[in-house]
């Protein structure tokens, strides 16, 4: 089989989304199909095409960006082309180019299964605006027209305003969690280069995005510090010159100075990093604030390696946690209740703790290619 993944960013770029996108394309290509990874060149250092663990990845040149999105004007040739060489084409959302997209593959017979990853919810400002209106019929015009679309959670789905609304095109496929297992002398080096032995640490792992609600986090640290006198909360994601995101970089600039003895800020660390990242937290704290996060990749990945989470109490979001029971959730915006329940799993840690294989059984990625290859090959017939 033939797959064509269509998203905005790829790698290098780091986010759920391109995560998400580059381990469906991996497991693909691991499983002996052609898979091709059609996005943007984002940075022109990129290389406009290349092979990525058995991968083709094929970037368009970008004229401009516009808040957290690009312009290429390239793009519908460039696509026309990889549409007809394919046999399934797979549009990861939100995307500009989703209804285009669906339109060629609907042109040239190939059926389009859209993965409808998270609503988009932009930072405030009159452009975000206008791009979220823009967006939106765009939008429902890709659903009406794709064949399937493949969210990650039922609970995330039921909620949505636009998935609500194409009940019976949804398939349910749970996120493809690859986390090796724990390295303890990756994890010792890590804790003392950073030096995060002296008391309890907090984990976050995540962009510095308007959604991921740092503030909350950082506006629960002064009643956790009261109790917990050598609290350190330990950052690794991209803090800096997030794409679209100056103005809250901005803003949270004052709650970082004044905690700056309490903050260590790693760097953005490979993959065959983060479970060591994630064993040297006591607690995981995931303050997503709005559907433009719909489920935390980071969720399992941290309980697989030993570590429990405390996560907001939104669509999506709460699912790992209330399934594995290996963590609390709290509602979201509520530096009081965050700070009460991270209290709480420090406390008593091992209460939360759940058997690594039990974990591992739950998030299987094997599965949730089964369900991927499945639904491309019933594409393909139908």
């Amino acid at each position: 089989m033939r797959a064509l993944i269509a998203l905005t960013y790829y790698r290098p770029h780091v986010s759920g989304l391109t995560i998400y996108a580059e381990r469906l394309a991996r497991g693909l290509a691991g499983r002996g199909h052609e898979v091709t990874v059609l996005t943007s060149r984002f940075d022109p250092a990129l290389p406009s095409e290349e092979e990525r663990d058995g991968v083709r990845v094929v970037r368009v040149p970008v004229l401009r960006k516009i808040s957290k999105g690009v312009l290429m004007p390239g793009f519908a040739s460039r696509a026309r082309a990889a549409v007809r060489e394919h046999d399934v084409v797979n549009v990861h959302m939100p995307q500009l180019e989703a209804s285009l997209l669906t339109e060629l593959a609907r042109a040239h017979r190939r059926p389009v299964v859209l993965t409808y990853q998270c609503d988009l919810q932009l930072p405030p400002g009159a452009l975000n605006r206008v791009v979220e209106r823009c967006l939106q019929p765009l939008n429902q015009h890709a659903a009406r027209r794709s064949d399937a679309i493949v969210t990650t959670s039922d609970d995330y789905a039921e909620r949505s305003e636009l998935l609500s609304r194409f009940a019976s095109k949804l398939r349910t496929i749970p996120p493809l969690i690859a986390a090796p297992p724990v390295d303890p002398q990756r994890t010792r080096s890590l804790v003392e280069r950073w030096k995060l032995g002296d008391g309890p640490v907090i984990g976050f792992a995540a962009r510095f995005a308007a959604e991921k609600g740092v503030e909350v986090l950082l506006a629960a640290l002064p009643s956790l510090i009261a109790e917990f006198p050598n609290l350190r909360v330990a950052f690794t994601g991209a803090y800096r010159d997030t794409i679209g995101e100056d103005a809250y970089g901005a803003r949270l600039r004052p709650q970082i100075e004044r905690h700056s003895d309490r903050l260590v800020f790693l760097d953005l660390l490979p993959d065959e990093a983060m479970p060591s990242f994630f064993a040297a937290c006591d607690v995981l704290a995931v303050t997503s604030l709005n559907s433009t996060e719909a489920y935390g990749l980071v969720q399992p990945e941290a309980m697989l390696a030993g570590t429990p989470v405390v996560a907001t109490d939104i669509p999506g979001v709460r699912i790992p946690v209330r399934e594995t029971g290996m963590g609390l959730v709290v509602p979201a915006g509520e530096p009081a209740e965050l700070a009460a329940a991270i209290a709480t799993v420090l406390r008593d840690r091992t209460s939360f703790v759940q058997p690594a294989e039990k974990i591992r059984a739950h998030f299987d990625p094997e599965h949730s290619l089964d369900l991927y290859e499945h639904l491309f090959e019933e594409m393909r017939r139908s």
